[in-house]
């Protein structure tokens, strides 16, 4: 396979400014009588159900709210970031990035769609755009994210090293990843709900007694530990630990449980809502490198104005 600039995302296969108006427009009128080479790497308009899934969706997880909500934003504004699929044979296309606004554009009703038909002719080139693409834009949980890395690794025959060039991190961060995937069932059952945030299951990996893991992570998840107090007690260990935490005494109205969780499930991370006084109050949000600091902060400023 040929090596592609992947690092930046699609961004670095697509052409390096949006096609004019003027040239979407003839493409589309002119569709009938191109044929599969001239259709490579350019805008065109199709039928929605012309349009196949991408068998190799790195994402599992769709919700029906956020669906819901892109739903309602097409609906307004249309689809901003045009879907990229290739070329099958006859007159359908493959999708290779863009399931959640494919799906959203479905529930709103959209016949035709503009997409970009990329020249991708091989199942390797696919699958190593659609992870690369869904890592990159749509903030996946950490264990999609470490599943991602480990099909790159075993599909793609790609090193770690070769890996962390592809998606524009340090090998470091790749392999931190990748070391979820060590953990129970029911500890990555907890990251991918956010109960445990990333930095929770960096501490967590260097646990290998069973029952303590099972406690820490049940501490996580009922009493709220802090990601600090969990590595405290990783590092004191099992016959010594003492729980000081009063976090398990920490009392919130349900209104306040509430944005917490749903700031929690937007933001990918813990976070806490403390109230100061009437109508008073701070929000404290827990990120366990630069890395993920720069992650929410991408994500808060992609949040839509009213």
């Amino acid at each position: 396979m040929a090596k592609m600039a992947l690092g930046r995302g699609l961004g670095a296969l697509l052409p390096s400014q949006d096609p004019g108006e003027k040239q979407v427009q003839q493409a589309l009128q002119d569709k009938n009588k191109l044929n599969d080479s001239d259709l490579k790497n350019m805008a065109v308009e199709v039928d929605i159900t012309l349009i196949d899934p991408n068998p190799f969706q790195p994402r599992v997880e769709f919700t029906e709210d956020a669906l819901e909500e892109l739903k309602r934003s097409i609906q307004e504004h249309g689809i901003i970031q045009p879907l990229t699929v290739r070329k099958k044979s006859g007159d359908r296309y493959e999708l290779i990035a863009g399931e959640r606004r494919l799906r959203a554009s479905k529930l709103a009703g959209l016949k035709k769609i503009v997409v970009y038909v990329l020249d991708v002719k091989t199942d390797a080139e696919m699958l190593e755009l659609a992870i690369i693409e869904n890592i990159q834009r749509k903030d996946l949980n950490a264990i999609e994210v470490a599943n991602g890395y480990k099909r790159l690794m075993e599909e793609c025959k790609l090193t770690q090293e070769e890996v962390a060039v592809r998606v524009g991190k340090d090998r470091t961060s790749v392999t931190n990843f990748l070391r979820l995937l060590k953990l129970p069932d029911y500890v990555q059952a907890g990251i991918m709900k956010n109960d445990v945030s990333m930095g929770h299951a960096r501490a967590l990996v260097s646990i290998d007694d069973n029952a303590f893991l099972q406690l820490i992570f049940d501490k996580i998840v009922k009493d709220g530990l802090s990601v600090r107090e969990v590595e405290k007690a990783v590092k004191i260990g099992p016959k010594l630990v003492k729980f000081k935490s009063d976090s398990k005494d920490r009392k919130v109205s349900p209104s306040v449980a509430d944005v917490e969780q749903r700031l929690r499930t937007a933001l990918s991370t813990k976070v806490l809502v403390k109230e100061k006084g009437k109508d008073q109050g701070f929000i404290q949000i827990e990120y366990y490198s630069l890395d993920e600091l720069e992650r929410i902060l991408e994500h808060i400023e992609t949040f839509p104005s009213k």
